[in-house]
């Protein structure tokens, strides 16, 4: 395989940084657009990457710094807008992608992969809808490109067994909302390893791959699963949807903001893939109890261990 030139967006996040190390690892050159490298030096020296401060969605920048590449790579996405600004799903996954489309045809870029979403284009909520938006935008592109539709992806920090692993710490009792929703978690190192095999395989151009993990599971086993564990005893009380709904509009309000009307949206659509993308790209998917046990057990161990140890 010739390595290859490759610019990123979204590389600073947490599939980012996964997929970065391991786009290194083939010998490729990997440029990092971010809004403040400054907060991300760590990747910096790593083999052949470089960190470059751009604004993302701004023309002329991006076609700037993807002169000369082979390929472009779209990790951006949110799960959740800021209170009132009910356009940022479009900027971030429309806009964005219509912008990048447009930069690579400046810069006369071939390739582009794409991240979305399972279920993109269904339901109700703004994630799901735009990101299918963003998808159609893709496939109408001259481009040769790849879409990834990943369930939610768990590993080290994720936004899953991690965020509620900090809840679980100091609630005794969870109340849950959609706590029947269904997941297929997909580990954060296979979605990694698909998205490396994507630019080094022609063979991925013109498709798009669902990627699920080997389980299914309803969100309130996830998080009685985190429980166990950590090793503590909690009750999840899993709400009827009015009470999930006043949850949602709680947590739109609250420091982290735990949960959206969007997410809760979301929510109404099982996140279990139909088509097996792991396996048509010969990767075989990584179970939840190879790594998360071992995980949280390191998490609990360093926030156990006191200060100046």
């Amino acid at each position: 395989m010739k390595p290859q030139s490759i610019v990123v967006l979204g590389g600073t996040g947490f599939v980012g940084r996964h997929l970065v190390t391991r786009l290194q690892r083939d010998g490729h050159s990997i440029t990092l657009l971010t809004r403040n490298r400054d907060l991300h030096r760590e990747l910096g020296v790593l083999p052949r990457v470089r960190i470059v401060n751009a604004d993302v969605h701004e023309l002329a920048t991006l076609a700037r710094h993807l002169a000369g590449a082979d390929a472009a790579i779209n990790l951006v996405g949110i799960l959740n807008g800021r209170r009132g600004r009910g356009n940022d799903f479009r900027a971030a996954h429309v806009e964005l992608t219509r912008t990048l489309i447009a930069a690579c045809a400046q810069a006369r870029v071939p390739r582009l992969v794409q991240m979305s979403a399972l279920r993109a284009g269904e339901g109700e909520s703004d994630y799901l809808r735009t990101r299918g938006e963003a998808e159609a935008l893709v496939r109408a592109s001259p481009l040769a490109w790849t879409i990834f539709r990943p369930s939610v992806i768990f590993g080290d920090g994720d936004g899953l067994f991690f965020r509620f692993a900090s809840l679980l710490r100091i609630a005794p009792v969870l109340p849950i909302a959609r706590a029947h929703a269904r997941f297929q978690p997909v580990h954060v190192g296979d979605v990694a390893e698909a998205f490396a095999r994507a630019i080094a395989h022609p063979h991925s151009i013109g498709h798009v791959y669902e990627l699920g993990g080997p389980e299914v599971v309803a969100l309130g086993d996830v998080v009685r699963r985190t429980a166990r564990m950590m090793g503590k005893h909690r009750l999840v009380l899993p709400l009827p949807d009015a009470l999930g709904f006043m949850q949602a509009c709680i947590g739109e309000w609250l420091p982290g903001k735990p949960i959206s009307r969007d997410n809760f949206r979301s929510l109404g659509l099982d996140s279990a893939a139909r088509e097996d993308g792991l396996g048509a790209l010969g990767i075989v998917a990584t179970p939840i109890d190879a790594v998360m046990p071992a995980l949280l057990a390191r998490q609990n161990l360093w926030e156990r261990k006191p200060r100046g140890s």
